[in-house]
């Protein structure tokens, strides 16, 4: 069988640096690259942190746990709905999970 190109060459003495173009693209390319895997985080910039969850001061107690426990009832659900979809030896253990009582 004829192959349709030949055999690349044994020795690879070519280099990326043979001329000066190919070097301006080898460093343009290293650039590229540096940008999007080694992002530099400015150290004159304070980390500020996130918003979402965060708690006012001036909120009681009582308050956040009406809320988180509102919130852990909608999980509740949104899993109990879930195991109904998952055939039927997974969703009995995922209604198990549900309806277990974890206080203690």
């Amino acid at each position: 069988m004829i192959k349709p190109t030949p055999n690349p060459p044994v020795d690879d003495a070519t280099s990326p640096y043979e001329s000066a173009n190919s070097r301006k693209f080898h460093e343009a390319a290293e650039r590229a690259l540096d940008h999007y895997l080694k992002p530099s985080t400015p150290a004159d910039s304070p980390r500020k942190p996130g918003t979402m969850y965060l708690i006012d001061p001036n909120t009681g107690s009582e308050e956040v746990l009406a809320n988180v426990c509102e919130t852990l009832a909608s999980a509740k659900a949104i899993a109990h709905e879930f195991a109904g979809l998952l055939p039927t030896p997974g969703a009995h253990r995922a209604a198990g999970h549900c309806t277990a009582d974890h206080a203690q």
